[in-house]
């Protein structure tokens, strides 16, 4: 592996060592390094836990680790890799703030479910560790262990929820067996709606898992009992689950800042849309107006965040302001070193790792352009960091998804069209879409879907302001960077569905000035003017969320999702407004004098307003209107006259009336 020393002090700005064997006969080096007591990044993971031990014991801390064998010099293309080990060191001395933590208890209570006798065995294995009750389907007939150290009984788990230490399960016809069974079980009465607690599910029944995305929700272990290698893993799982565990705050949440409901109306619901494992549903009472995300269930795929338009749910690892930090440092110190074209290729830890691996031992390696960064979960990317790396000079941008689409990809698959369709309305688009996924578990596939990648360098030189703000405000920052850079004419560019940018459209004839959407805008796009019967709108502020146009009574607002790049997008624009109406009497402005014009239209064929009197008080203010009445003697129950009463006597006399007048 070639170093080019040079590009790399160039790109990273910092004091850069080197060594052919810093690991064995040149151990000194890294220990005369790590005594500066200065931050010390380590260009080299093969021996990590020797540096780290070494560290340990000199009592300093362990130094940031960054692969630039696999990722760089193991290519055929490695000779030239010089800017890109740069970036990659560079960007891996950004630093990371540390990962929220939730933590689950589980005290070993179980709940085997089962079939047949491979759940009665499972439990005797694990009757030592955990605290067992046997559920059998009875879907086959099981002899009786002649002792039973755990309960068992019958019934059909119908339905679940809960996670690792706090499950509850629903099950039809519980009941126990008869101390009579011989040969077989012999149930008792049954029992519909019994409500079972544990801590620990073990799923032997080989029927529907209780859960979506089953096998990421913690403590839900299944396994198809004729598989005796996956009862295996199953039951060794099982008995490890006693304890505490810390589990990572995958998203933190601000309820202010849910577009999802107000006022009884449903608006934005794409994270519940999303979300594979049901973490996320509607509030209730006092949360009614926004989602609630159970920290306990989320698996950590960061769908919700991807897609959230008011940034309500943000992922945490790592936060996307502090990703966004280390994807500009990655790039823009590429170009420093004197790099071109660079590609950024966004992967994980479980899937991209070992395809990397493979292709720099048994293939070509990675083209040199490309600049592989690691992250958590890929379907977590929003918007602002693929927008931001545009910016920051990436010419495209491919995601490494595995050949089965993950859970959640949906989120990043939408992002990644709206980036590529303000690139084409900015004039930046390609007929090789710039952002993209390569969904692949072959390392030679991957290798050539880089290879082929066509080099379109911007015509601009990358942006470099910083990563500030929160996403939604990140990714407005980089499409306009982008616009100023390209001299794009267009002010407006139309975007696909579901875009978290847009405008609402008002049909300002039907308008009648209700306001009912400035009541459950939640970022304030629709405001009204305390001053004057006026409703503006401020487009920047527009999450097309939909709550307005649910809500509008007279059912006048669209949506259009599109990108605005004009300056009236930032300040609120006045929509609709008109002449107020001032009180006949004391002159306070109390509507409009268009509203009280159709008021006036609407009643003047009722009976009540027939009299011009009562008419005039439509033109009064609350107050001056009651004072009218009552001072008036204006009667509110007044009617027209109201015929006589008739009793049974006047029947009477009419009926001998008419036997007389009868010829």
């Amino acid at each position: 592996m070639r170093l080019d020393e040079k590009a790399i002090a160039r790109g990273c700005g910092a004091e850069v060592r080197t060594g052919e064997q810093l690991c064995m006969a040149q151990l000194d080096r890294f220990l005369a390094a790590l005594a500066t007591g200065r931050p010390l990044t380590v260009a080299c993971t093969a021996q990590a836990p020797l540096f780290a031990q070494e560290a340990e014991a000199a009592q300093v801390p362990a130094p940031t680790f960054v692969n630039i064998r696999e990722h760089a010099g193991w290519s055929t293309e490695g000779r030239n890799a010089g800017a890109k080990m740069a970036a990659l060191i560079a960007a891996a001395a950004e630093p990371m703030p540390a990962t929220p933590l939730v933590l689950l208890e589980s005290n070993g209570v179980t709940l085997v479910l089962g079939r047949d006798a491979v759940a009665l065995e499972a439990a005797a294995r694990l009757q030592d560790r955990l605290d067992l009750t046997v559920l059998l389907t009875d879907a086959e007939e099981v002899t009786p262990p002649r002792t039973v150290p755990f309960p068992v009984m019958r019934g059909r788990a119908r339905a679940a929820t809960g996670w690792l230490g706090a499950f509850e399960v629903t099950v039809d016809g519980a009941a126990m067996p008869r101390p009579s069974s011989r040969a077989r079980f012999d149930w008792g009465p049954g029992k519909d709606g019994a409500t079972s607690r544990a801590d620990i599910v073990l799923d032997l029944t080989s029927n529907p898992p209780l859960f979506p995305t089953h096998e990421v929700r913690q403590g839900y272990l299944r396994a198809d009992p004729a598989d005796a290698a996956a009862v295996e893993r199953a039951i060794a799982q099982a008995g490890e689950l006693v304890g505490t565990f810390d589990k990572p705050r995958f998203v933190t949440f601000e309820g202010s800042l849910c577009a999802h409901a107000r006022n009884k109306r449903n608006g934005c619901t794409r994270c519940i849309d999303l979300c594979p494992t049901g973490a996320i549903t509607p509030g209730t009472g006092p949360l009614k107006d926004q989602v609630v995300i159970s920290a306990e269930i989320c698996a950590g795929c960061g769908a919700c965040a991807a897609v959230c338009p008011t940034g309500a749910a943000t992922y945490t690892l790592p936060p996307a302001r502090a990703l966004a930090r280390r994807i500009r440092t990655l790039l823009l110190a590429y170009r420093e070193a004197g790099g071109e074209a660079p590609v950024l290729l966004l992967h994980d830890e479980a899937q991209g790792e070992p395809l990397l691996d493979a292709l720099a031992r048994h293939g070509d390696g990675l083209p040199a352009r490309v600049l592989p960064l690691k992250v958590n979960e890929p379907t977590a990317l929003d918007l602002s960091l693929i927008a931001g790396a545009f910016a920051w000079g990436a010419s495209a941008i491919r995601v490494l998804l595995p050949a089965r689409r993950k859970h959640g990809a949906e989120g990043l698959l939408r992002n990644l069209d709206y980036a590529n369709a303000a690139l084409a309305g900015l004039g930046l688009g390609h007929a090789s879409p710039r952002a993209a996924a390569i969904e692949t578990d072959d390392p030679f596939s991957l290798g050539e879907a880089l290879t082929a990648l066509p080099r379109t360098p911007f015509a601009f030189a990358p942006s470099t302001h910083q990563a500030i703000g929160t996403p939604r405000e990140m990714a407005l920052q980089a499409f306009r960077t982008l616009r100023a850079a390209a001299k794009a004419p267009a002010e407006t560019v139309p975007m696909p569905a579901l875009a978290p940018f847009g405008v609402a459209k008002v049909g300002t004839e039907g308008c009648t000035l209700c306001l009912a959407c400035t009541s459950v805008c939640p970022t304030s796009a629709f405001s009204a003017n305390p001053e004057r019967p006026q409703l503006r709108f401020l487009e920047d502020a527009c999450v097309q969320c939909n709550l307005c146009a649910a809500t509008c009574p007279e059912k006048v607002i669209s949506l259009e999702p599109r990108l605005n790049f004009a300056e009236a997008a930032t300040v609120p624009q006045v929509v609709k407004e008109e002449e107020p109406a001032a009180c006949q009497r004391c002159g306070k402005l109390f509507g409009t004098k268009a509203s009280i014009a159709r008021v006036k239209a609407k009643l003047s064929a009722h009976w009540m307003f027939a009299d011009p009197g009562r008419q005039a008080l439509l033109d009064l203010c609350e107050e001056c209107r009651i004072d009218a009445a009552t001072s008036g003697g204006i009667d509110p129950y007044a009617g027209p006259e109201r015929p006589a009463t008739r009793t049974t006597e006047d029947y009477l006399r009419e009926a001998e009336r008419a036997k007389r007048d009868k010829p």
